[in-house]
């Protein structure tokens, strides 16, 4: 799933099962994004046997909703990382002056 879908709005489907999901209707969401933050980290963990998330014409299910938010929580550790060595970077380049 490429950044633009990500960004998209989505609804999510939560439930006990696909059923139970589908009769209690979507919770929407300004972005795809969003939603797979909610549903992996606020939704209840039952409610996530019959998730699903629908982004335009695209349907994921929930272990493709359970990759997406590993894939986003690694994106996000690497930029903190490469922020934290640019910081780092710009300590060193202020101290190096001072010998």
């Amino acid at each position: 799933m490429g950044t633009e879908l990500l960004e998209a709005p989505g609804a999510l489907y939560l439930g006990s099962d696909v059923v139970a999901a589908q009769l209690s209707g979507p919770r929407h969401f300004r972005s795809a994004a969003a939603a797979i933050r909610f549903a992996m980290e606020q939704a209840a963990p039952v409610s996530l046997r019959g998730a699903a998330l629908q982004v335009g014409g695209v349907v994921l299910d929930r272990e493709q909703i359970r990759m997406l938010h590993l894939d986003m929580k690694a994106v996000e550790a690497a930029a903190m990382r490469s922020a934290s060595l640019a910081r780092q970077d710009a300590g060193w380049a202020g101290s190096s002056s001072s010998l």
